[in-house]
């Protein structure tokens, strides 16, 4: 029933035109992942090879998020990854608080409405601010546990871009940080489903699953 309810708003997403951001993006990107996952990742918004391929975390970050989720025993096929906004904003700049309500308050609630997870991961500040608390640091709040509005938990962590952009100690001592965030995110999960498988055999290589797209109008 998730995956039938998931294809019909996903039909309803690849239609819209209800912002500016579509204007400069290819198409929107949906989610990809398990509807059945206890666990879901909101990330921020698609860069420009999330736009290429219409897949959510593709790019070098995504890379580096699957490299974590791998270390903390999970594949993306075994959870649900999403982003607050769905089409790219111009020049991948970051997209403001009023953006990002704007569109998860059209899609990233009807998917969470659908999906029903036990735990979200909120990735990055634009992801936390909308899911927990604009006025909150992600340097301060990463790794606390907080209820969103509609009563999930949820954690915050790191944005992959946000390590990628470090360097030295101050980038081994973040991605310790998402590592021990993603691992309590998983045990909090786990608790909730024991019966869960979170990871497959092997990685998954997105680019494997999806090809670059034309422009959808």
């Amino acid at each position: 029933m998730k995956i039938e309810a998931l294809a019909t708003l996903a039909q309803e997403l690849g239609k819209c035109q209800a912002c500016h951001l579509r204007q400069d993006a290819l198409a929107p990107v949906g989610w990809y992942g398990n509807p059945n996952s206890p666990l879901v990742i909101v990330g921020e918004g698609p860069g420009g090879q999330e736009d290429d391929y219409g897949c959510p975390l593709i790019g070098p970050s995504g890379q580096l998020l699957d490299k974590a989720l791998w270390a903390t025993k999970m594949t993306r096929d075994r959870i649900l990854t999403t982003n607050i906004i769905k089409c790219r904003p111009k020049g991948n700049r970051t997209p403001s608080v009023e953006e990002g309500a704007f569109c998860a308050k059209i899609w990233l609630e009807k998917e969470l409405a659908i999906i029903q997870p036990k735990v979200i991961v909120a990735l990055g500040s634009v992801a936390m601010h909308y899911l927990i608390d604009p006025t909150l640091k992600i340097t301060k709040q990463r790794g606390l546990w907080f209820k969103t509005e509609d009563g999930f938990d949820c954690i915050a962590t790191y944005h992959p871009s946000y390590l990628l952009r470090l360097s030295g100690h101050d980038q081994v001592a973040a991605k310790w940080d998402v590592f021990h965030d993603l691992e309590a995110a998983r045990a909090k999960a786990a608790a909730a489903c024991p019966n869960y498988n979170f990871q497959s055999d092997n990685p998954i290589d997105l680019f494997a699953l999806f090809a670059k797209r034309q422009k959808i109008n």
